[in-house]
């Protein structure tokens, strides 16, 4: 529509709406080196399921509940995390190489909104996005449309297109990145204020009950757990709610280069497994930031979900 095709009132709202959106980009523009940063390529395959043995919950009860591999169908960014008939269980694709050294870089190069493409069988050419890290069977999630999942088979090959590793922000020396592609951070809800960065959160939980991975080296890959067997405090702030893909906030946890409890430190990741009935696990969550100090202040954020971002 043309300028001259509208009245005064409504051109001037038309501009208004305009220059309040330059405003709003200019405004959650960071500073980065992303210009500085190769795009690599990384590759794996579909992983499949393993089964070490039953899971004993803190009752002592016994289950033999899938969880981690294979190909999950009907559990994918956006849905809820809690509550599955599973254990650790992987939204979408679980993949991995059989050889140890090239999974280190498989899931420590890629990042969280990463590309991904399928590079052998049936689903040749699809493509997907890195939504999570899983430490300990050392898996990368990806999420591809439906698609492409019923195409895919055990093994088939995934090349993923690897950026972020080594990404700074140039104003805020102090907040480390992990596991952060550029691509993510530009769509991330983030606004600056005082020194600090704002940014918004699905759910907010404290470092009190962080469990399995706590301590663990490095925070560029892997994952660490919220703990849910205290319903009061996972209840009060909102945790029995959380959904795969979440950006999530944990208030005195400090991940720039372990996992652990520091006041005032504050860590940003994403929610990448379901919850679990083994004492000392529950929802996974990779680091994407962490700073000491109150450099990062999170705000509630329903929107803030990866499937909210890139789908």
């Amino acid at each position: 529509m043309k300028n001259s095709e509208i009245g005064h009132d409504e051109a001037g709202t038309f501009w208004h709406i305009h220059f309040y959106m330059f405003q709003l980009a200019d405004k959650y523009m960071l500073k980065t080196n992303k210009e500085k940063l190769p795009i690599i390529s990384v590759q794996g395959a579909v992983s499949p399921p393993t089964m070490r043995g039953p899971r004993i919950d803190v009752e002592g009860r016994v289950h033999y509940f899938p969880g981690t591999g294979g190909i999950t169908y009907n559990a994918k960014i956006g849905d809820p995390c809690c509550g599955w008939a599973a254990d650790h269980l992987e939204p979408g694709v679980s993949s991995k190489s059989s050889d140890d050294l090239i999974n280190r870089a498989y899931n420590t190069y890629s990042c969280i909104g990463n590309e991904a493409k399928i590079i052998s069988g049936d689903a040749k050419g699809a493509l997907g996005i890195v939504v999570g890290k899983h430490g300990g069977i050392e898996h990368l999630m990806i999420h591809f449309d439906d698609k492409t999942l019923e195409k895919l088979s055990i093994e088939d090959k995934i090349l993923v297109k690897s950026q972020g590793q080594g990404m700074e922000l140039i104003d805020y020396p102090d907040i480390m990145l992990r596991s952060m592609s550029p691509a993510l951070l530009e769509k991330m809800n983030i606004t600056e204020e005082n020194g600090a960065l704002k940014i918004g959160v699905a759910a907010i939980a404290p470092a009190s009950i962080m469990g399995s991975g706590i301590g663990m080296l490095p925070s560029a890959s892997g994952d660490y757990d919220i703990t849910l067997f205290d319903r009061k405090i996972a209840e009060a702030n909102g945790l029995m709610d959380l959904r795969f893909g979440d950006i999530v906030a944990l208030v005195d946890a400090d991940t720039r280069y372990g996992r652990t409890f520091v006041t005032g430190a504050v860590t940003i990741g994403v929610i990448v497994h379901s919850d679990c009935v083994v004492s000392g696990h529950g929802p996974g969550v990779t680091t994407l930031m962490s700073a000491c100090d109150n450099k990062i202040i999170p705000f509630i954020d329903r929107n803030a979900n990866l499937k909210n971002f890139f789908l």
